[in-house]
């Protein structure tokens, strides 16, 4: 099945050459652009597309307010947004998981990490730079109310998912690592999901970290 993408970015040479690269890549389909976060939305919902790969600075409605009305946890039907930018900045990163981004790129993670992010928001998983993983999520940890806990204690198994998905690994890496099945590890990241009141993984990973399940250095 192909992925259906919208690309949003108020400079036409990147918002061109991002749709270029897409293009290329196998089941991937750029099927509309738009230059400011105004009409990425309108775009987006009206066009309903798999994922939405959002520059964070765009006049008048930017990428991360963009995100919040598509994503965000008033949205009853979010579509899978990935931000993408020059700027590796924690307020930037943070601003964009809290309004309901799956993932966080930078403009120089190249093809293969590109199409990586689309895949994953796509199929419900969520991809954050390398460089940024672990500096980022652990910010969460500190400041803020006192994090909710699960009214059902998380089981053995549970929890070590949920480490899993806190260092990024992906549903087959997961599977791969505790020798268990790919539909294991699904129902189980679907339990924690339903547990700790998550809409998707990242939601999950900063759990982990505000609950000091997983420290710095640890993610990969």
């Amino acid at each position: 099945m192909t992925i259906r993408v919208v690309v949003a970015d108020d400079q036409e040479i990147v918002r061109t050459g991002l749709t270029m690269i897409l293009n290329t890549q196998p089941g991937i389909e750029v099927v509309g652009e738009a230059a400011n976060g105004q009409r990425a939305v309108e775009l987006a919902r009206r066009l309903r597309p798999d994922v939405c790969l959002f520059d964070i600075r765009m006049p008048g409605l930017d990428g991360i307010e963009a995100t919040r009305l598509l994503a965000g946890p008033e949205v009853a039907d979010p579509l899978a947004v990935v931000v993408i930018t020059t700027f590796d900045l924690d307020d930037y990163v943070y601003a964009a998981l809290r309004a309901g981004a799956r993932g966080f790129l930078l403009k120089d993670a190249g093809p293969a990490l590109l199409s990586q992010a689309v895949h994953a928001a796509a199929d419900g998983e969520a991809l954050i730079a390398p460089s940024i993983t672990a500096r980022l999520l652990t910010a969460f940890a500190h400041g803020g109310p006192p994090t909710a806990q699960p009214v059902d204690p998380l089981t053995d198994r549970e929890e070590q998912v949920l480490l899993t998905v806190a260092s990024g690994r992906t549903n087959n890496e997961i599977a791969d690592e505790l020798h268990i099945t790919l539909s294991t590890v699904k129902s189980h990241v679907a339990s924690l999901m339903t547990k700790l009141g998550a809409r998707n993984r990242v939601e999950i990973a900063m759990w982990a970290y505000e609950t000091n399940r997983v420290r710095a250095g640890r993610g990969r």
